[in-house]
């Protein structure tokens, strides 16, 4: 016969029933091992590329930034010496020197397109003949002729040989130097500077682009079983592709970045420097050839553009050396034979 009554489990078992239980329903959690850059991120030939690219990017937006400094510069000369003309008038025993002058300078605001005139005094002709004849100079002593300076519309200037051929009728000793010749020098020497600048802008960029394609592909070579073993395990080209080119589009914007800001920098402390010392003869004499050290808004967008052309350029042939990569791995797989003919 069978006992009725219910069967009492152990103490001891029912604990492990009830330890057991919440085990069950609760699994471990998996830990995940963090990934690493398929590209390492720091190594000899990526630290030499940062510099090689910094170094062509400093040296690419400083021949910019003079380029552009000799060209306002070259414009703010033609505009000066395009703002006025001259009227000259020789000294004579019959001529009344200050009549002479007034009336000269009165004839020429008496054409459309004059703004002011200015007679030159003594003393300010004593001062620009100084260094040629000293202090001390008494013009009345020497037949030195005497200027009428005469500001002018540059937009719509007068007619100069109706205003010539006026002024010789009135004093036949006056004589209209309207500075064309010298505008016209001005102009041509302007236009062979920034052509020259220009030339030597492209040999830097040519230099430039040379540099980061063979630095990009030579960093690349050292790496070129990553891309194999990617290759291999099945990566998509794509994806290698990608990989190596936010590797290295990291490496050109640190070296273009760093280059682009000396160069700035550059900029910025010259002409700094030329505003706190703008008293000084060394400083008026540089100024006087090379104009101001600051190279403007546009300056400065062209050297942000400078830096964005050189990540480009990096990224872009990174992708490409990558891409022909696999491509020789797939040549060589296909055709073990093709081993010589691709380079390692």
């Amino acid at each position: 016969m069978t006992d009725p009554r219910p069967r009492r489990t152990a103490p001891n078992a029912q604990a492990r029933q009830a330890a057991a239980a919440p085990a069950e329903r609760k699994r471990p959690e998996m830990r995940v091992r963090p990934t690493g850059p398929i590209v390492p991120s720091s190594n000899i030939q990526g630290n030499a590329l940062i510099v090689v690219i910094a170094i062509m990017a400093f040296l690419a937006c400083l021949t910019l930034g003079a380029v552009s400094m000799v060209r306002s510069t070259a414009a703010s000369w033609e505009s000066q010496i395009s703002r006025e003309i001259t009227i000259q008038i020789k000294p004579d025993d019959n001529l009344d020197m200050e009549k002479a002058l007034a009336s000269a300078r009165d004839i020429a605001l008496s054409f459309v397109g004059t703004k002011s005139g200015q007679i030159v005094d003594e003393a300010a002709t004593a001062r620009l003949l100084e260094p040629w004849l000293g202090a001390g100079l008494d013009i009345k002593e020497l037949p030195v002729p005497r200027l009428v300076i005469i500001t002018i519309d540059e937009t719509h200037p007068p007619d100069f040989e109706a205003m010539r051929a006026l002024l010789k009728a009135q004093i036949p000793q006056a004589t209209l130097d309207d500075h064309r010749t010298w505008v016209d020098r001005l102009v041509s020497m302007a236009h062979t500077t920034v052509l020259i600048g220009t030339g030597v802008l492209l040999l830097v960029f040519t230099a430039m682009v040379l540099t980061v394609v063979f630095a990009t592909r030579g960093a690349l070579s050292g790496n070129r079983h990553i891309v194999e073993v990617l290759h291999f395990v099945g990566a998509e080209s794509t994806f290698v592709a990608n990989e190596f080119q936010k590797h290295f589009l990291k490496i050109s914007l640190k070296g273009s970045g760093a280059g682009s800001a000396l160069a700035a920098l550059f900029f910025a402390t010259a002409g700094l420097l030329q505003s706190h010392t703008i008293a000084t003869p060394q400083t008026d004499q540089a100024t006087a050839l090379f104009g101001t050290f600051s190279v403007g808004a546009l300056g400065y967008i062209g050297i942000l553009a400078t830096m964005i052309i050189i990540a480009l350029l990096t990224t872009l042939t990174a992708r490409f050396t990558v891409m022909h990569t696999i491509y020789e791995i797939d040549l060589v797989r296909s055709d073990p034979g093709r081993t010589d003919s691709v380079p390692n």
